[in-house]
């Protein structure tokens, strides 16, 4: 047994643990475990029936709740096993609020406490009442997503607006605009929610910025906007297979979009950052506001997982206007499509309070290897390495037969001397790998 998000071990009782216990109840519940050590081996616990009558009262007085306190053996050892479950309403500790992350303990504050407490009463950000009237939503915008929306709803090209957005849960009970309603289909967004919009900017290093681009309006042309950014600012090459040209961008398009989208979903608006894309010539890096739902690791998105949108009502949306496919499976299709235009996979980071992918370039594409001043039999086998791992002189021969083996050495060194490729092994063995 290891300490995880629901086990915690102490080797003694102490007041202060009654957070860790508080954090159970705010999250997924759990146990704490009293005469354990940090590896996981049973000590003797002093007074350990005194503290069994104890800890009841102790917990109850200041969590005001009754958790499961039972003895369990361990290795030859009783100790004290206390369990609660996941309760519906915060559990405060001196006045604070805590829940688990990972094997850790921490308070919740900020935007984050806002929305935890949102939470607790079934309500999310996006479905609160904004100060917003009917007559600042955009008709023409909800006309536009009827139109996307068709496939899936067929009946919804004769609803009214009105009735459309009570349906979707744009209007609250009251008839009150929802927030997510003003983000969607605002005419002016920014005017009741000011932080709701994007900056893109190229870089050229970290400090020297070349171009900035805001993206605000409602979420659909903020997407438009960043997308057309992004275009300015990466390279694309055409590609041409019998009759068919394709366009090859930097990265591929549906992979940012599908970032993109996932950014604005998944943001946490009452932080007042903005969504930040920057581009730099090796590198797309995109953040949003707002960590991953509790539920999820950084390892769960690579890999279809379930999905805990934080704006439910906006993601709901995006959907049924066929921008978003199944939830859940977002992150997994963009490392499919960077891996079938044979890119490295994306970094995906939880910084700065927020959450954040970074593409990467392919610096070994054909064109970047002529940049370089390669000759096209060393970018046959620089190419012919980024998809098999390695190459050797046979294998060289064999993709150059007309060329003499004493000039493909010569090429091969030279990249060495490049620092483009390494050299493993020695003699019959050698092999060579990219740097």
């Amino acid at each position: 047994m290891k300490e995880k998000q629901n086990i915690e071990f102490k080797k003694s009782w102490r007041k202060e643990y009654l957070k860790t216990i508080a954090a159970f109840a705010n999250t997924e519940g759990g146990s704490l475990y009293i005469g354990i050590d940090d590896k996981g081996d049973a000590l003797n616990i002093k007074n350990k029936e005194k503290l069994l009558e104890d800890l009841p009262n102790i917990i109850r007085n200041h969590l005001q709740i009754t958790p499961s306190i039972e003895t369990e053996n361990i290795g030859g050892k009783e100790v004290i096993k206390i369990s609660v479950n996941k309760l519906p309403f915060p559990i405060y500790f001196n006045g604070k609020i805590f829940r688990r992350a990972g094997s850790t303990t921490q308070e919740i504050k900020n935007e984050e406490l806002t929305n935890f407490l949102l939470a607790k009463k079934d309500k999310t950000w996006d479905s609160l009442p904004s100060e917003a009237k009917l007559d600042d939503l955009d008709s023409s915008i909800i006309e536009e997503f009827k139109e996307l929306a068709k496939n899936k709803f067929p009946k919804i090209l004769t609803s009214s607006n009105e009735r459309l957005l009570k349906n979707l849960n744009l209007l609250t009970k009251e008839h009150k605009v929802t927030k997510a309603a003003v983000l969607l289909f605002g005419k002016n967004p920014q005017d009741y929610i000011i932080s709701a919009q994007a900056r893109v900017g190229k870089f050229k290093t970290k400090t020297d910025i070349q171009d900035t681009i805001i993206a605000s309006g409602n979420l659909f042309q903020q997407l438009d906007t960043i997308i057309n950014a992004i275009r300015k600012h990466i390279n694309v090459r055409f590609e041409i297979e019998g009759i068919k040209r394709e366009d090859v961008w930097d990265y591929p398009i549906d992979a940012l979009r599908e970032a993109i989208i996932n950014s604005l979903i998944h943001r946490d608006y009452l932080s007042t950052a903005e969504i930040q894309i920057k581009i730099y010539d090796n590198k797309l890096w995109i953040w949003n506001p707002g960590r991953l739902p509790e539920q999820l690791n950084l390892e769960d998105l690579k890999q279809e997982h379930s999905s805990f949108p934080k704006n439910p009502l906006i993601a709901s949306i995006f959907y049924y206007a066929g921008l978003i496919e199944k939830w859940g499976s977002g992150t997994t299709r963009i490392i499919d499509s960077c891996k079938a235009q044979e890119l490295p996979e994306p970094d995906f980071k939880e910084d700065s309070g927020g959450f954040s992918i970074t593409f990467f370039k392919d610096i070994y594409s054909q064109e970047n290897l002529r940049k370089m001043g390669l000759n096209d039999r060393q970018i046959k086998a620089v190419r012919y390495i980024k998809k098999n791992s390695s190459i050797n002189m046979t294998i060289f021969k064999k993709l150059e037969p007309n060329v003499t083996e004493k000039t493909l050495y010569r090429d091969l060194q030279d990249l060495k001397n490049k620092k483009i490729i390494k050299q493993i092994g020695k003699k019959k063995g050698t092999s060579y790998e990219l740097f």
